[in-house]
C-alpha cells in the first residue's frame, strides 16, 4: 500500500477533526491529512501509549475540536494539565515549527469550559453522588469487598430500595446496616437469605475506613446531574467539562469507579437516539486501567455493557491508558477509533504486550512493532472507521498542535472561573436532609430524634419530625415497641407505601449497571 492510497483512506467528506499529517518512509506529508469523521465518534476509542509520549495533548487536540464543532466534551483531568484548555496557547517556535510540518494555520484560541471537583476538593464546582444512585455494584468495587460482601450489599440495597429508605450519604448506609445486623432487624431479610453478622461487621468496618479517609464528602446532596455535561456555550460551541482530580490522584479506585457512575447515569437517563451525524457527549474515561483493577466479574458487566449500549444514545466514549491490554477484550472490541503512541520494549513483559498491542490493528504496510517503540512525542498509529463504518488503513500520523494552552491555567484564575459559572451556586453547598439515618433514628424514640450528629437540636430537621414514642392521655409512659416494629409499621413507612408513584415513596428501580436515579 502506498502513501496516496493511505491518505484516500481518509478523505471524507462530511464533517471530520484534523489529527495531523502522514509520516511515510521517514518524512512528513502535510498534504495527506489523517481525519477522523465527526459522525462515528460515538463508535468508542482509545488512546494509549507509554508515559510521556503525548496522550494528555491528543486529548486536548481532539476536545477542542469537538467543542468547536458543538459537541459537548468531559475531560478527566489527573494531573491537573488539561485547564489550559479554557485559555489561548501561547506562541512558541515548537508550536511553529510543528504546525508547519503538517500543514495548520495555528491560531491561539480557548474554549468554553467548566471546571468540577469530586466532593469539592480542589478546584471546581463539587460534584457528588447518593449512595442510593451510587448503587451496590460500584459501591462494593470503591470499598474493595469480595463477591461475598458484594452481594450482602446488594441484599442491603434492595432492602432500603423496597422499604423507599433513600441512601443519600454514608451514615445512612451504615445505619441501615446495622439495623438489619441487629436482633430487631435480622428477620428483614430472612427470606432472601440475610446478612451474616460477621459480613455485617466487615461492611461496616470498611464504611468507617472509607469515612475517615474523607470520602463522605463524595457521597450526599445536591446529587450531580450528569445533564450538566451535555450542555453548549451561548455561541453554540460545546462545553468542556473537565473534572480536576489531582486533588484525589491518591486515591484511584473512588475516581475510576465515580467516573463509571457519571457514565451509567448517562446511559440510565438519555433516551435512544440510534446514529447520529455528530455525538451528544464525548466521554474520556483517563488512568482506564484503574478502573479495571481488581474488579469483580459482576462489575466489569458494567462497563463492557455501558459501551456496547450507550453508543445508541449518542454518547462516545474513548478510554485512555497505556497499552491495549489494560482494557478488557470485551470492551476493546467495540473501540472503532484508534491513537496508539509510542510504547516502551525495555523488559519482556513490555515486549510481550507490544507483540499484544500490534496483534490489535489491521493488516498494515508498517512494520508496526518497529514503528510503535521509534514513534516521537506527538506522533501516534491512527486506525479510525470511515463513513461507512470500516476501518481506515493504518497510518502513521504527526499530530497537529493544540491551539489552547498547553498547561495548567493559574490556580486563581481557575478558582475565579469556577465562581463565575452559573452551576456554582446550585452545588456549592451540601445539604443534609432527612433520608435513612433519621428516619431510624426516629423510630428509637425522643431521645434518638433531635438532629444527626454535628447538627444542633431544633434545627429544621428536628422540628419537622415527630418522635414515635410518647405518653399516654395520663402522662404514663407507653412500652416501646421493638426497633423492627417501628421502622417496618411507622407512619413514616405507612405514607410511604400510600405515596407508591411519587418522587419520595416510589420503590426505588435500578438500571442494568446497579445505579439509580430519580429526578428532583
Amino acid at each position: 500500500m502506498s502513501a496516496s492510497e493511505i491518505a484516500a483512506g481518509y478523505a471524507f467528506t462530511g464533517p471530520a477533526l484534523d489529527l495531523g499529517a502522514l509520516l511515510w518512509d521517514g518524512a512528513c506529508l502535510p498534504d495527506a491529512p489523517i481525519r477522523v469523521p465527526l459522525a462515528v465518534l460515538n463508535r468508542h476509542g482509545l488512546v494509549a501509549g507509554a508515559t510521556g509520549t503525548g496522550k494528555t495533548k491528543t486529548l486536548q487536540l481532539i476536545a477542542e475540536q469537538l467543542s468547536a464543532q458543538g459537541v459537548p466534551v468531559f475531560l478527566a483531568d489527573v494531573k491537573g494539565d488539561l485547564s489550559g484548555v479554557a485559555a489561548p496557547g501561547v506562541p512558541n517556535p515548537k508550536v511553529a515549527s510543528r504546525s508547519a510540518e503538517v500543514g495548520q494555520r495555528w491560531a491561539p484560541a480557548g474554549f468554553p469550559a467548566e471546571f468540577y471537583a469530586l466532593g469539592g476538593l480542589g478546584h471546581g464546582i463539587p460534584v457528588r453522588a447518593t449512595v442510593t444512585s451510587f448503587g451496590p455494584v460500584l459501591l462494593a468495587k470503591v470499598l474493595q469487598l469480595n463477591r461475598t460482601q458484594e452481594q450482602s450489599l446488594g441484599l442491603i440495597f434492595h432492602y432500603a430500595d423496597r422499604k423507599g429508605l433513600e441512601l443519600v450519604d454514608l451514615k445512612d448506609l451504615r445505619a441501615v446496616v446495622a439495623f438489619l445486623a441487629s436482633d430487631e432487624g435480622r428477620s428483614e431479610l430472612k427470606d432472601v437469605g440475610g446478612v451474616s453478622p460477621a459480613t455485617a461487621g466487615v461492611i461496616l468496618r470498611t464504611l468507617t475506613v472509607f469515612e475517615a479517609q474523607g470520602a463522605a464528602d463524595f457521597f450526599g446532596e445536591p446529587e450531580f446531574d450528569t445533564g450538566e455535561l451535555l450542555r453548549t456555550a451561548d455561541d453554540g460551541r460545546g462545553i468542556v467539562s473537565v473534572l480536576e482530580l489531582p486533588a484525589v490522584q491518591d486515591r484511584p479506585q473512588l475516581f475510576s469507579t465515580f467516573l463509571m457512575w457519571l457514565l451509567a447515569d448517562l446511559f440510565h437517563d438519555l433516551p435512544e437516539v440510534g446514529d447520529v451525524d455528530r455525538p451528544k457527549l464525548v466521554f474520556f474515561f483517563d488512568e482506564a486501567h484503574l478502573l479495571f483493577d481488581g474488579a469483580s466479574r459482576a462489575f466489569l458487566e458494567a462497563p463492557t455493557r455501558t459501551v456496547r449500549l450507550i453508543r445508541s444514545k449518542g454518547v462516545g466514549v474513548f478510554f485512555v491508558t497505556q497499552t491495549p491490554k489494560d482494557v478488557p477484550a470485551d470492551v476493546l472490541a467495540q473501540l472503532g477509533n484508534r491513537v496508539q503512541h509510542a510504547l516502551r520494549a525495555f523488559t519482556p513483559d513490555d515486549q510481550k504486550a507490544l507483540r499484544a498491542t500490534v496483534k490489535t490493528f489491521p493488516d498494515s504496510a508498517y512494520d508496526l512493532e518497529e514503528l510503535l517503540t521509534g514513534l516521537g512525542t506527538g506522533e501516534a498509529v491512527v486506525t479510525v472507521l470511515d463513513e461507512n463504518g470500516a476501518p481506515t488503513p493504518v497510518a502513521a500520523t504527526r499530530l497537529r498542535a493544540p491551539a489552547s494552552l498547553m498547561g495548567p491555567v493559574d490556580a486563581a484564575a481557575l478558582d475565579s472561573a469556577v465562581r463565575a459559572s452559573e452551576l456554582f451556586e446550585r452545588y456549592a453547598q451540601a445539604v443534609d436532609r432527612e433520608s435513612a439515618y433519621e428516619r431510624l433514628a426516629a423510630a428509637r424514640g425522643p431521645a434518638e430524634v433531635p438532629g444527626r450528629p454535628g447538627r444542633p437540636s431544633g434545627g429544621p430537621k428536628a422540628e419537622s419530625r415527630r418522635p414515635a414514642g410518647g405518653a399516654d392521655h395520663a402522662g404514663h409512659a407507653e412500652p416501646e415497641p421493638s426497633l423492627a416494629e417501628q421502622v417496618v409499621h411507622s407512619g413514616v413507612f405507612k405514607s410511604l407505601a400510600r405515596s407508591v408513584g411519587t418522587q419520595i415513596g416510589r420503590e426505588i428501580t435500578r438500571s442494568l449497571f446497579g445505579t439509580a436515579r430519580r429526578r428532583r
